[in-house]
């Protein structure tokens, strides 16, 4: 964009061309210099790290239901930051000892680390085991029992990015093993660049960090995928053509739905029932030939007629039937 001179400006280049002079105009605009790393080429853009960190907003809300549900405590996730820096730099902020989990993306060379704060992991384990969390411990060394209880969560991480990555295409995240050592957890040489998504979690009026490293060197094939997605358009690549009614007609369609039989009704009194003894009778109000209803929960939703098949019982359905709902 052309510089717009100041009135003041214009009238000194109009003096300086009359009287054959040339100044030098003082200008109160600078120009920053920006700097560019040759060795750190931006492989990720601004519209790719918007649409990372949509993705990884979709698993922040899906992990915190599974940590909500097993620690029956209210819990929160925030993605803090999405950027792109150097694998040492990343190293560098790694505590010692750590608990760290390696992971890859099946079928491809994408490797990444899966890192929980040591208070984060330690709190983790005393909430599953039973605990408050606010136990303390002299090391921050995870013993092996500990690595057992935190890998359930690392699996479940791995189940949720695999669900919050459909909006790309169905990748396959495999957990591989546990290191209390990032130099152990070799994912990229020192002088390339990672892809660093840092968590805030928020377990009751606890803070904790969590933070999800890839190496961006393998990243190219699915950068590219990214580059062709709308944030606007992001569902999952399974349901592409398929309108939201026909995605939950078919989601309700495979839903189970407990049936049950209702053979006839009686009433007794307490003094009867008391009084029942092994091979008594209840005489019901149905007969053998009358239909039978077939309810799910309070709703009648068929009637008909009991029978046998292949040494089972069974029911013939013979009636649709349409009936309110009974209020509970």
């Amino acid at each position: 964009m052309p510089e717009i001179l100041s009135q003041q400006e214009i009238d000194q280049l109009l003096n300086n061309i009359k009287s054959g002079t040339e100044q030098k105009v003082e200008t109160n605009h600078e120009k920053e210099a920006v700097l560019f790393d040759f060795r750190l080429p931006n492989r990720i853009s601004k519209n790719q790290l918007r649409i990372l960190r949509s993705i990884f907003e979709n698993f922040a809300e899906s992990f915190s239901g599974f940590l909500v549900t097993k620690l029956q405590t209210v819990v929160n996730i925030n993605v803090t930051s999405v950027d792109q820096i150097y694998y040492s730099e990343y190293i560098l902020s790694v505590a010692n000892p750590a608990c760290l989990f390696t992971f890859d993306i099946k079928d491809t060379d994408v490797r990444g680390i899966l890192e929980l704060n040591n208070d984060l992991a330690l709190s983790l384990v005393d909430k599953l085991l039973g605990g408050n969390g606010l136990g303390t411990k002299q090391t921050k060394v995870i013993t092996p029992i500990e690595q057992r209880v935190l890998r359930v969560v690392a699996e479940r991480v791995m189940q949720d990015l695999r669900k919050s990555w459909q909006t790309v295409d169905n990748f396959e995240f495999n957990l591989e093993r546990f290191e209390p050592d990032i130099d152990f957890a070799q994912i990229t040489s020192q002088s390339e660049s990672v892809l660093l998504i840092s968590f805030e979690i928020l377990i009751g009026e606890q803070s904790y960090l969590m933070n999800i490293c890839f190496a961006t060197f393998a990243f190219d094939n699915i950068l590219a995928k990214l580059s062709a997605q709308k944030l606007s358009s992001i569902r999952a690549t399974k349901y592409y053509g398929i309108t939201a009614k026909e995605v939950l007609a078919n989601h309700l369609s495979s839903t189970l739905v407990p049936i049950r039989v209702e053979l006839g009704i009686s009433k007794l009194s307490i003094k009867e029932l008391f009084e029942m003894e092994v091979g008594d009778i209840v005489r019901l109000e149905t007969k053998i030939s009358d239909d039978q209803k077939v309810r799910t929960g309070s709703q009648i939703l068929f009637s008909g007629r009991i029978g046998s098949v292949n040494n089972h019982k069974a029911i013939k359905v013979t009636q649709k039937v349409i009936d309110e709902p009974k209020p509970f």
